[in-house]
């Protein structure tokens, strides 16, 4: 009972910064700027969404982050799978192929370094930029490597090589759907890596507008508006056209509400995503973990 009792706490203690953020963002702008709100809106209201919603270019934004997340997350997990698959192999060299994949984990470029590469093989202010460099992790590697070792008999692999089944056909046809689990828990995290990315952008993609992905977007809005409450305030202290800033302040959403209505925009496609995996994840964390 004690135990049912503590994870009890614990979800409620994990939803309620979720659930405060979910009323702020469904409450009235200005009756949320004088705080309070705990689970529930005080003045329910569905402008903070229509607002944010409101700029067409959003949706082309939400386009280019869709076809992102789809093309990254297919392509790495094949590169990836394949990978690891290799890498359980008894061939000669993959110790230095380990070594050499393991170095850049602990030894960076940096970002200076990843713009002169990405510039010198015409990847700036190219859609690639968002696929191509995301295509290999080695930390999912090791995960999904140490799976296949754990999970997969090797009697399964030699049973289908004595059937003459081709190193494809093994990978396509076996190892795959034996690997369902951790599958899906690469799959993800490489979701939730690129549908939260908005630096790609700012740092390699800010050029082409046609390139903002929805994170980026919005992170532009609320600096947009926050801007926007700074200029009111500095108008209202120099003594400006004060009617015209109250004006502009009643039609502007708060940064503090604004961020709230974002995180929920970012976050749902993401949750209605879990449910159809979460049978999957937890057992691949769990048979995916590195054996010490």
């Amino acid at each position: 009972m004690f135990v049912i009792l503590f994870m009890l706490f614990i979800v409620a203690l994990t939803l309620f910064p979720y659930l405060n953020v979910l009323a702020k963002a469904f409450n009235d702008s200005a009756d949320a700027a004088k705080g309070g709100i705990k689970l529930w809106p005080r003045k329910f209201t569905l402008e903070n969404f229509k607002q944010m919603l409101s700029d067409k270019n959003i949706y082309h934004a939400l386009y280019i982050t869709v076809a992102r997340v789809v093309l990254v997350t297919i392509g790495a997990l094949l590169v990836q799978f394949m990978t690891a698959y290799a890498l359980t192999r008894k061939l000669k060299g993959t110790a230095l192929f380990n070594i050499f994949f393991l170095i850049p984990m602990f030894i960076t470029g940096g970002t200076m370094a990843s713009f002169v590469l990405y510039k010198y093989i015409g990847l700036l202010n190219n859609f690639w930029v968002y696929v191509l460099p995301g295509l290999f992790t080695f930390y999912n590697v090791i995960v999904i490597r140490s799976y296949i070792q754990t999970s997969i008999p090797e009697s399964i692999i030699e049973a289908a090589h004595i059937d003459g089944i081709s190193e494809l056909g093994l990978f396509f046809k076996i190892i795959l759907p034996l690997s369902k689990p951790i599958l899906a828990t690469v799959a993800l995290w490489v979701m939730v890596a690129n549908w939260n990315d908005w630096t790609t952008t700012l740092y390699f993609a800010s050029r082409n507008k046609d390139l903002e992905t929805l994170q980026y977007k919005l992170m532009q809005t609320i600096q947009k508006s926050a801007q926007l409450q700074k200029d009111i305030k500095a108008a209202l202290i120099e003594g400006g056209d004060v009617e015209a800033a109250k004006k502009a302040a009643s039609k502007n959403i708060p940064p503090e509400t604004m961020k709230s209505t974002q995180i929920i925009i970012v976050t749902v496609p993401i949750i209605m995503v879990y449910p159809f995996i979460q049978k999957y994840f937890t057992k691949g964390i769990t048979l995916g973990a590195v054996k010490g």
